[in-house]
């Protein structure tokens, strides 16, 4: 175990909160992604399109990824991944 670890192991959270705050960080002024993560997921989504063999306009359904800055918390968190899984067709195990 790497020693800055070691230091911060059984520490409580507001244990945490005060060894950031004596070096300068209010824990509660930081932005959400900095205290919760980062979510990177497919979406799909539809894009406006011409069919080269008619001419016409269709919409195309394409994928890219998702960056979410903003992920809920606690009971929201597992909702939000149960939706998700639910909407790619995966189970939630």
């Amino acid at each position: 175990m790497g020693e800055a670890t070691a230091a911060l192991a059984g520490l409580s959270t507001a244990a945490k909160n005060e060894l950031l705050f004596q070096n300068g960080i209010n824990f509660n002024d930081l932005p959400l992604w900095q205290k919760r993560g980062v979510g990177l997921y497919w979406e799909e989504y539809d894009r406006p399109a011409v069919n080269p063999k008619t001419g016409e306009t269709v919409l195309a359904r394409r994928r890219r990824v998702r960056r979410d800055l903003d992920l809920p918390m606690k009971d929201a968190y597992s909702d939000f991944l149960r939706d998700l899984l639910a909407r790619t067709g995966r189970p939630a195990s």
